[in-house]
């Protein structure tokens, strides 16, 4: 574990950017006096494990670490403006993350799963299987669930401090575009690049609930307990394929049809990013800079 110091003027707030790589993690941090605060760590030996060249299995387990490893972020990112030395890990740090992910099930899941379970009983006359409702509740439900999603982050967007959240995840993608691109990472030459990026999570999150419309569709029509059951059931076997297929996309870029596939998550994230400023674009540089000199280094 490293931490460093940077001056530049800045923000009277603290933001930041976390950049992951195979091997370590990099998180720099604008600190309340205008300081760039970076941190690194070396990631979890899941990371290189044989689970982690597993297809489907890696990505649940790899999107729960994920979800932890952003939750450890954050709590940084928090004791630094703080001042205190606590940390939330440990039970702490997965009681957090089991209640928030208890939360976002229940909100994008099980609440779609019981609108579209009460508006099956009202269209379906009594044992009629071949009726339209028994198929209309669950489009309602994948339709509610869609729309759930991006009236959530629509609508969060207009706080002020998620459109600095947002700014400093365009400056995320801009980045790492020009990154592969071989420019100079410059907050001049980095500000020229796309705020989007094919590998974004908001591509994950899209994917997933597409996936869960056709998925439960497919099931057809269950008594309403077993329908939120295995609402529940199938977010693991949902979150490895949506990985898997997103991975896919990623690596075949360059074909047509993967291009107009990606065409939707590249929308969405016009929700989740905005254009960065240069102090923001300057605190993603040194965040990617830092975790690829801790990657280098790990690798001697």
């Amino acid at each position: 574990m490293e931490d460093r110091i940077i001056t530049y003027g800045g923000q009277a707030v603290i933001e930041g950017v976390m950049m992951r790589g195979q091997k370590a993690f990099a998180i720099a941090m604008r600190a309340p006096d205008g300081k760039i605060v970076l941190h690194t760590e070396k990631l979890s030996e899941i990371y290189r494990s044989k689970i982690a060249k597993i297809p489907f299995l890696r990505g649940v387990i790899l999107l729960w670490d994920a979800l932890g490893l952003g939750m450890r972020a954050l709590t940084i990112a928090a004791n630094m403006q703080t001042g205190e030395d606590e940390k939330l890990e440990g039970p702490a740090l997965y009681v957090t993350l089991g209640t928030s992910l208890a939360i976002g099930i229940g909100l994008f899941f099980l609440l779609p799963a019981l609108v579209g379970g009460w508006l099956e009983r009202l269209l379906t006359p009594a044992a009629s299987a071949s009726s339209f409702g028994l198929w209309a509740g669950n489009l309602l439900e994948g339709l509610l669930r869609l729309g759930l999603l991006v009236g959530y982050i629509w609508a969060i967007g207009f706080m002020p401090d998620v459109k600095r959240l947002f700014g400093y995840h365009g400056a995320e993608h801009k980045t790492i575009n020009a990154f592969e691109a071989g420019a100079e990472l410059t907050p001049e030459s980095v500000a020229k690049f796309s705020l989007q990026h094919p590998r974004c999570g908001t591509a994950f999150l899209l994917t997933l609930v597409l996936f869960s419309i056709l998925a439960f569709a497919l099931i057809g029509p269950l008594p309403i307990l077993w329908r939120l059951v295995s609402r529940v059931l199938l977010i693991p076997v949902l979150a490895g394929v949506s990985l898997e297929y997103i991975r896919w996309t990623a690596n075949h870029l360059g074909n047509p049809i993967v291009h107009l596939l990606i065409k939707p998550n590249l929308a969405l994230q016009s929700l989740t990013t905005r254009e960065p400023d240069m102090p923001m674009l300057e605190v993603a540089i040194e965040s990617f800079k830092t975790m690829r000199q801790a990657e280098q280094e790990l690798a001697l």
